[in-house]
C-alpha cells in the first residue's frame, strides 16, 4: 500500500473548507476505487486562523479518520504552514494545495500517476492564464518571474502554483532546507529533481477573500530575490561605480571649464537636485545591503519557522 498525505495549508478558510472537503473527498474515493493501493492522509494545517477554521476542521475530523490537523500558536504565514505540513506528513507522496479550490483535485490522478509511473520526482502546475486578477497585479507577477530568471541560475515557471505532488524523496530534501525565511518555489527549484508541468486555467475562490494583497506580493518577492541571488548587491555596487566615475568625469569637465571660461555662477537649484539624487541613490543602496543583513540577523537567531499549539 502506498501512503499519499494531502497538505493543506488554511487561514480563515471557514467557509471554504466544507466545500474543499466535499470536493477531495470526491476525488479520494474516485481514486480508490481505481486504485485500491492507494490510501489518503488529509492534513490540514490551520496557520492561526482568527475565524472557525479550526473547529470546522476539528467536525471534519471526528467524522472522517484519514483527517488530522496541525494548529499553529499564531499567524506564521503559508510557508511556515507548508513547511509543518511537510515535515508532519506520512505519506510516500505528499500533495500540496490550496483549500479555496483555486487548484483542481481533477488533476490529482494524473500528477500521481506521473510520480508514481513515469519516473518523475515531482508534477507540479502552473496557471496559463490569469483571468479575474487584477491587471496590474498580473502585470508585476510576469515581471517578477521574468526578473527572477534573469538573476539567478534557477528556472521558477511563470504562472505556478503551490499545486504539487512530490516523492518522499524530494520531500526530506526541502525538510533538509531549515532556513527561516523561506520562499519554497526557489526551493522546489535549488533541491532539482525531476519535474513534470500541469497547465490549467486560473479558477476564482469558491468562497471567501484571497489572503494576499499586493504589499503582501510584494514582500514576498523580496524574499525570493533575497534569498537566491545576490545580484542586487552587485546592482547597488555598479551603481557607486557609474556614478563614482561619472562624477570624476564631471569634476574634469569643470576644471577645463573654469580654465578656458572662467567661473561663472553656477544655479543652486540645479546643484539641490543632484545632491538629493545622489543622496536617493546612496540611501537605496544601503537599503539593499540591510535587506540582506536583516535576513542574516534572523537567520542567527535560529527561531523556529512554526509553534504548534495542538496537533491530531
Amino acid at each position: 500500500m502506498k501512503l499519499l498525505t494531502i497538505v493543506v495549508p488554511c487561514y480563515n478558510e471557514e467557509p471554504a473548507l466544507p466545500l474543499f472537503y466535499d470536493e477531495i473527498s470526491r476525488t479520494m474515493d474516485d481514486f480508490k476505487n481505481t486504485d485500491s493501493e492507494v490510501e489518503f492522509e488529509l492534513l490540514f494545517i490551520d496557520d492561526g486562523s482568527k475565524d472557525g477554521t479550526l473547529n470546522v476542521i476539528k467536525q471534519l475530523r471526528e467524522k472522517d479518520e484519514r483527517v488530522h490537523y496541525v494548529s499553529f500558536s499564531r499567524n506564521f504565514g503559508k510557508e511556515a504552514g507548508i513547511y509543518a505540513g511537510l515535515e508532519n506528513s506520512h505519506g510516500d507522496y505528499v500533495v500540496i494545495m490550496d483549500a479555496d479550490l483555486q487548484d483542481p483535485p481533477s488533476l490529482l490522478p494524473e500528477m500521481y500517476k506521473a510520480v508514481a509511473l513515469e519516473g518523475y520526482d515531482s508534477a507540479a502546475t502552473r496557471r496559463v492564464t490569469r483571468k479575474g486578477e487584477p491587471p496590474v497585479r498580473s502585470f508585476f507577477a510576469r515581471r517578477f518571474y521574468r526578473i527572477m530568471n534573469r538573476m539567478t541560475d534557477l528556472e521558477i515557471m511563470d504562472g505556478a502554483r503551490d499545486y504539487r505532488i512530490m516523492t518522499r524523496t524530494m520531500v526530506n530534501a526541502v525538510l533538509d532546507m531549515k532556513e527561516y525565511n523561506r520562499f519554497t518555489k526557489g526551493i522546489y527549484s535549488w533541491v532539482g529533481f525531476k519535474t513534470k508541468w500541469f497547465d490549467y486555467e486560473n479558477r476564482e475562490r469558491v468562497a471567501g477573500e484571497t489572503k494576499w494583497n499586493f504589499w503582501k506580493l510584494l514582500l514576498y518577492s523580496i524574499e525570493g530575490f533575497v534569498g537566491f541571488t545576490t545580484a542586487p548587491l552587485t546592482f547597488a555596487a555598479l551603481i557607486g561605480l557609474f556614478f563614482t566615475f561619472f562624477s570624476f568625469v564631471m569634476i574634469v569637465f569643470i576644471i577645463v571649464r573654469t580654465l578656458i571660461f572662467g567661473d561663472p555662477t553656477s544655479g543652486w537649484p540645479s546643484m539641490i537636485c543632484i545632491i538629493v539624487f545622489l543622496g536617493g541613490v546612496q540611501l537605496f543602496c544601503l537599503g539593499v545591503a540591510g535587506e540582506y543583513i536583516a535576513k542574516m540577523y534572523l537567520e542567527t537567531k535560529n527561531r523556529p519557522i512554526y509553534i504548534a499549539r495542538e496537533k491530531e
